[in-house]
């Protein structure tokens, strides 16, 4: 197994109404999240977030039509415990960039690492979020 660095993107989606798309997690069900994924070796945080954005959801927009805005904040977090097998030995913390993107309402979804999606109010979406950094992104990144 190829360890994963510890920096990674998160993007928040959301519709043209301010539905949050949430997804579950395949190895704990009561993890629910927006598009995460690690940056791979050479790549920028940017294209990361489209590269997860179409992995984990299947959404491939045209970027001069629905680009991913920079949210410009970097959150960092504990990594969970039962997860640093997979980072390299002495990791601790995650650095998060977060991005942002608005779709077009009824998109087809095709989740790949997820079991299950959901598109939320925003409310919704910050409770039913399992992290802290996930939260907060839909805070402040989401309109009321």
């Amino acid at each position: 197994m190829q360890l994963k660095r510890p920096e990674s993107v998160l993007v928040v989606i959301r519709d043209e109404h301010n539905q949050v798309l949430i997804m579950q997690r395949e190895d704990d069900a009561n993890f629910w999240q927006s598009v995460t994924g690690t940056i791979e070796e050479g790549e920028i945080p940017l294209n990361a977030a489209y590269r997860e954005l179409a992995e984990e959801t299947g959404i491939a927009l045209p970027k001069s039509t629905h680009p991913i805005v920079d949210c410009r904040l970097v959150s960092q977090y504990e990594i969970r415990p039962a997860w640093l097998y997979r980072y390299p030995k002495g990791s601790q913390f995650n650095n998060e960039y977060v991005f942002s993107v608005k779709v077009p309402i009824g998109l087809p979804i095709v989740l790949t690492e997820h079991t299950d999606f959901e598109w939320t109010s925003k409310q919704e979406a910050m409770q039913k979020v399992w992290s802290r950094s996930n939260r907060d992104a839909i805070a402040l990144f989401v309109p009321d």
